[in-house]
Formats: C-alpha cells, sequence, structure tokens
C-alpha cells in the first residue's frame, strides 16, 4: 500500500485523498436507503449515491463508484460532509467545497468532486420527488 500512496502523492493527492481511496471509506450499499441515484459523468465513471435522511437531516451516506481515484476519494469525502447536515444543506456544497475538504486532488480530477456532488444532488431531487437537472 505504501507503493500506492506514494503514486497518489506523487500525482496530486493530498494524504487525506490517499487515506479515503485507499480505506475505502463510506464504499457500499445502505439497505433501504431514502435516497438513491446512480449517475454516469462526461468521463464515463458511474456513480451510485446511497442517504438515510431523517427529519429533513441526513443520518447516514454512502455510495459505490466505477471510476479512479478522484470519484472514490470525493464520494467518500462527500459523505461524510453530508452527514448531520439537513438536505438543504447538503444541496448548497460544491466541487470546491469537497476539493477543500481533501485538502488537494490533482487538477485534472476536479471533475471527480463534480461527480459525486452531482450524483448526491440527483439522489436529494430523487427523495423530493424532482427531476435531476445537470
Amino acid at each position: 500500500m505504501g507503493e500506492m500512496r506514494d503514486l497518489l502523492k506523487k500525482s496530486g493527492y493530498s494524504d487525506k485523498a490517499a487515506d479515503y481511496y485507499l480505506n475505502k471509506v463510506n464504499v457500499g450499499e445502505l439497505i433501504d436507503p431514502d435516497a438513491y441515484a446512480i449517475y454516469t459523468g462526461p468521463c464515463g465513471d458511474t456513480m451510485e449515491f446511497f442517504l438515510k435522511i431523517e427529519d429533513g437531516t441526513i443520518k447516514d451516506a454512502s455510495f459505490q463508484a466505477i471510476g479512479c481515484a478522484g470519484a472514490f476519494s470525493s464520494g467518500s469525502a462527500l459523505s461524510d460532509m453530508v452527514r448531520g447536515k439537513t438536505v438543504e444543506e447538503a444541496k448548497k456544497l460544491e466541487e470546491e467545497d469537497i476539493v477543500k475538504f481533501l485538502d488537494k486532488i490533482p487538477l485534472q480530477k476536479i471533475h471527480c468532486a463534480c461527480l459525486a456532488k452531482r450524483t448526491m444532488r440527483k439522489a436529494i431531487a430523487a427523495y423530493e420527488g424532482k427531476s435531476f437537472i445537470v
């Protein structure tokens, strides 16, 4: 795992982003989620987002992805970020917030943070009974 961590750091990932990717934090399906969405971004990576919501507050979050280290670190981070937030607060998060939370990801992987954000917003839109608009 040390070699992979070194490669990630040389590629521009912070220690925090590398840890999220290497430890597969928040990866997996939530049973009976209140909100769910699957989204394929323009890059071809696909993400699923699962949310448990109680009284307008996100109690749990997880994701699954077919993608790169950027997709996994962004999905992991966003899952942590939304826990304890209201649905309205979660909808206001932007990719810049995810990148800041991770400390650093390669510039060419910012679209991965966008993929996580869009998938989470699509899940919330489904929960609210609305159509998702990119």
